[in-house]
């Protein structure tokens, strides 16, 4: 395979490889392959004196499930090869971790750097009134959420655009997700990548007898990381590993270039000094070792590439000294490069995998959004109750007294975000254990990343034939 191979291309590959270790008829592999549906809108807005015709796109990649679901993402590099890839990686990520959605994705070749926040607003309206003139978003059709270069502002601009078009829709507040808290969001939505990253890190470092293999001891605690990447996957997977498991970060990479410091990085500081600097070059403790791609070499426990795609190539892939790859961002690895890492024994998380946090917790805010009420708010109360009732009874039998803070610690009932990381934690553990239960069960499979495909195409082929499409 060549090193200039498409995104798409490449994911249509490591579908092509894990399915040599399913049953599943080759004419319903190519239907879970390729893309059901591809939107691509051009339109024009008024910036300063003069227009700009933007090109944006939005791709359905499979309906085995609806609705769709998929992030816009607002970046200069977009094209119809990278949404389409990121579709087909989102039905795959559905999937893999239960969630009841087929896969789709969309992007505005923009950089919204150089727009006001007026003309992005103008420009998040337009596409979004072009999705519904296509039918193409909706609580039971496509449900848009936040991804790189997007967030909650932008999704609640979505909400009202849509709003303004279906109005009196009773779910309409479920045509997209990654809103702002109070505009339907949900809590724990923000850091839920980050937090999912760490989820799985922490549950594949759990194995001793996995960890033994590449010269690890089992556990996450006192490990070393680097992270690529300050954005909201990076920042929070760096912060959560450092504070919840006692991770040492030994290395940040962002586009201003790489830092290093082996004593450690506080990660909190870290991001107080650039937002007060612009940068994390400089940064008290640490030397500067190079750019943006720099970091990605240092020796480490493990590696967290939470920037953009194609990251790590067939031109630095011998270079990697990390134990563990956590594929926070998209596509970060090359299929060629992907090759090399296998070889040398490096146990890669995939994309697909780590980085579903994030689709996780949308899907907790669609079921509130559709439930009307958040979580937590019928049963808190009656947990609290009850779970009283059970403290006073065991103080009466025992005859001793729970002091005040014991006694509000376990009598409360869990908060909307406690919830949500719940859900969260198991749903990464429960997939990562479906992952390594594959491989086990088929010595042949070479990694996660195959084992994870198969998975998701056992899962997809089921829906198919399920329906009836494919008897």
């Amino acid at each position: 395979m060549s090193g200039k191979i498409s995104f798409f291309k490449s994911v249509e590959h490591y579908v092509d490889q894990a399915a040599k270790y399913t049953d599943i008829p080759k004419g319903l592999v190519e239907q879970i392959r390729v893309c059901n549906l591809v939107l691509q809108i051009r339109f024009p807005i008024r910036v300063g004196n003069d227009y700009e015709v933007i090109e944006a796109y939005r791709v359905q990649h499979s309906h085995h499930r609806l609705p769709t679901k998929g992030g816009i993402r607002y970046a200069e590099s977009v094209d119809q090869d990278e949404v389409m890839a990121l579709a087909s990686l989102m039905t795959y990520k559905c999937a893999l971790v239960d969630v009841p959605f087929g896969g789709a994705k969309g992007g505005i070749r923009i950089n919204p750097n150089n727009y006001t926040t007026e003309q992005l607003q103008n420009i998040t309206r337009r596409y979004t009134t072009e999705l519904i003139k296509k039918n193409f978003i909706g609580p039971g059709i496509d449900v848009p959420a936040p991804d790189y270069g997007t967030g909650p502002r932008e999704m609640a601009w979505i909400l009202d655009t849509y709003q303004a078009f279906r109005h009196g829709e009773i779910d309409s507040i479920g045509c997209v997700t990654g809103k702002p808290v109070t505009q339907n969001g949900i809590r724990g939505r923000a850091e839920a990548t980050g937090r999912g990253v760490f989820y799985g890190i922490r549950e594949c470092m759990s194995h001793a007898e996995d960890m033994k293999k590449i010269g690890l001891t089992k556990g996450i605690a006192g490990k070393t990381m680097v992270v690529q990447g300050l954005g909201n996957v990076g920042s929070n997977t760096a912060l959560i590993s450092q504070s919840e498991g006692d991770v040492k970060i030994i290395g940040i990479a962002e586009r201003e270039g790489s830092i290093h410091d082996p004593n450690g990085i506080d990660v909190e500081k870290l991001l107080a000094f650039r937002k007060e600097t612009g940068s994390i070059i400089g940064f008290p403790g640490s030397q500067h070792i190079g750019g943006p791609s720099a970091a990605l070499e240092l020796e480490c426990d493990i590696l967290v590439p939470a920037a953009l795609e194609n990251q790590i190539t067939i031109d630095n892939a011998e270079r990697i000294k990390a134990k563990i790859i956590a594929e926070a961002a998209n596509g970060p690895i090359t299929s060629d490069a992907d090759r090399i890492l296998v070889k040398k024994g490096v146990i890669i998380l995939p994309d697909f995998y780590i980085n579903a946090g994030g689709v996780t917790v949308s899907y907790f805010e669609w079921l509130k959004n559709l439930s009307h009420h958040r979580f937590g708010r019928l049963e808190n109360r009656f947990q609290h109750n009850a779970f009283e009732g059970i403290l006073n009874k065991v103080e009466e039998m025992t005859g001793k007294e729970v002091g005040q803070r014991d006694r509000d610690f376990l009598t409360r009932g869990g908060t909307e975000v406690e919830l949500v990381n719940s859900g969260l934690e198991d749903t990464m553990i429960t997939a990562y254990q479906q992952i390594r239960e594959t491989m086990i069960q088929n010595p042949e499979i070479p990694d996660l990343r195959t084992a994870a495909f198969v998975c998701s195409l056992k899962k997809i082929a089921s829906d198919y034939i399920s329906m009836g499409i494919f008897p």
